[in-house]
């Protein structure tokens, strides 16, 4: 049976391989005439910092600054995800109609992923990875490994070049 891939969730961390993964999920997608769904998770602020915080600011005064911040840093997180779309998809006539949605979960990225896969029907999720020395995944795991584990749709892992970097991005 041929996979019939509708719907592609690109996951990302925005780090130094997003524009590479990405190509690689847009690939895909015009293989397949698929929608391209994107996903960025981020955790709310660890509780240690959020107790050194509750010592010197108001807990209303820090709710303010905490929530500001955080839609500052969505707005940001689109911009450049927008900009992502717009420069790799420039070349394709259909470009930025395969992108069908982004999303900012504030969710730890795994969960993020599993329930953002879940809810828009995902065929493939489409993940990059970099190195991680043995005993790093042993004792911290990384998002990659634990969608792997969980997920019940195909998975492609992406692996980014050592030292990858890329102008504007």
């Amino acid at each position: 049976m041929i996979p019939n891939i509708k719907n592609i969730l690109y996951t990302t961390g925005l780090g130094s391989g997003t524009p590479y993964v990405f190509r690689y999920a847009l690939s895909l997608a015009q293989k397949y005439d698929a929608k391209i769904h994107i996903i960025h998770g981020h955790e709310q602020m660890p509780s240690a910092a959020q107790n050194m915080a509750d010592l010197y600011v108001a807990k209303e005064k820090l709710a303010e600054i905490f929530e500001q911040s955080l839609l500052d840093a969505e707005k940001k997180i689109i911009d450049r995800l927008k900009l992502l779309c717009a420069k790799e998809t420039s070349s394709d006539p259909q470009g930025l109609e395969r992108v069908a949605s982004v999303t900012i979960a504030k969710l730890p990225p795994k969960q993020a992923i599993l329930e953002e896969a879940e809810k828009r029907n995902i065929d493939l999720i489409v993940m990059g990875s970099h190195r991680h020395s043995v005993l790093a995944d042993a004792m911290l795991g990384t998002t990659t490994l634990k969608v792997l584990h969980r997920s019940t749709i195909p998975v492609m892992v992406v692996r980014i070049p050592e030292n990858y970097q890329e102008e504007g991005f």
